[in-house]
């Protein structure tokens, strides 16, 4: 019961600093165009600063020498995750398949399971660094790949440039560099300032990233668009209940070290990446249940993260 409550205390932490969001939008404490100089701030600075503070501190190859085979594992799980999408898709109702298996298939990888790892285990937890290294190439593949739950008729089609920027984006760059610095064995010529620098500036990323999500909901529902209630709970369903069940039962059958099990379970509990509405109303999608989808589903985590990994932890044993 102690692993229940300690992450249904940090789910709700990360919920409760949404709500905020919502709620400094809804009062005009900042105005609504600040929102996108924000996620710049959070996404292409705090967030790349973090991840390789992260990596630089509890990362150590001597201790996990299988670190390599971490992106395979996501190669894995990637594959499972598509092929449950594939199948479930069609209890949506037809108007929304889209929006519903683009939510289902990319999941919001990195901050959830990070607020979960922390709470559970410490800032620095090397659970954290090993988790970065897990989610390498999900930026890259939710950037070139989003677009094509959208296919359309050629006049209606949205063209689509490559964005060198987004593949090969901040994160991915610090990723490989910190973890490159580690394997070399060249950290200790870090200066220590540079290091705490980072770290801090990485402080913010969970927090900025929450309330820009819940000042994105409250823009989302200031517009009063049609509530899916049948569509939300089918996603609940599927997403925060199937998926880390189908996952769970192939990772006993497994059996992959804990390490790799803690990360993949979490991937399959957590919420749609809030990407989803962006790519939906740049695809001419339905933005308005793509929303509606990340809500619900960040709503039920409160409970459902915490069950699931109680769950878990039955089976695999905190080491």
């Amino acid at each position: 019961m102690n692993v229940f409550n300690i992450v249904f205390q940090s789910v709700l932490a990360l919920i409760g600093i949404g709500v905020l969001g919502f709620w400094i939008l809804r009062r005009g404490i900042i105005p609504e165009n600040v929102i996108g100089f924000l996620s710049r701030l959070a996404i292409d600075i705090a967030l790349p600063c973090v991840v390789f503070a992260s990596i630089i501190l509890n990362f150590d190859p001597k201790e996990f020498p299988y670190w390599w085979q971490l992106p395979l594992w996501w190669l894995f799980f990637a594959a499972a995750a598509l092929t449950l999408t594939l199948i479930t898709m069609f209890l949506s109702q037809k108007n929304t398949r889209r929006e519903f298996a683009l939510s289902l298939f990319y999941q919001n990888g990195l901050f959830f399971p990070l607020i979960v790892i922390t709470g559970l285990f410490g800032a620095g937890s090397p659970y954290a660094a090993q988790l970065f290294v897990f989610v390498i190439f999900h930026p890259m593949m939710f950037f070139s790949t989003s677009h094509l739950f959208f296919r359309k008729k050629k006049d209606e089609a949205v063209k689509h440039k490559l964005n060198v920027q987004r593949i090969i984006n901040p994160v991915m760059i610090s990723t490989v560099l910190a973890a490159s610095i580690r394997l070399a064995r060249i950290e200790v010529y870090l200066p220590q300032f540079v290091v705490t620098m980072l770290n801090i500036v990485g402080g913010m990323t969970l927090p900025l990233i929450m309330i820009i999500l819940g000042g994105s909901l409250y823009i989302d529902f200031q517009r009063k668009g049609k509530i899916y209630l049948v569509e939300i709970a089918k996603f609940i369903f599927v997403k925060n209940i199937l998926f880390p069940l189908v996952i769970g039962g192939l990772l006993l059958l497994i059996h992959p070290n804990y390490n790799i099990a803690l990360i993949i379970l979490l991937e399959s509990a957590v919420p749609p990446i809030t990407g989803t509405t962006i790519v939906a109303q740049r695809e001419k999608g339905n933005a308005s249940i793509a929303n509606q989808f990340i809500l619900g589903s960040f709503i039920f985590s409160i409970v459902s993260i915490p069950c699931f990994f109680a769950l878990f932890d039955l089976f695999f044993p905190m080491p």
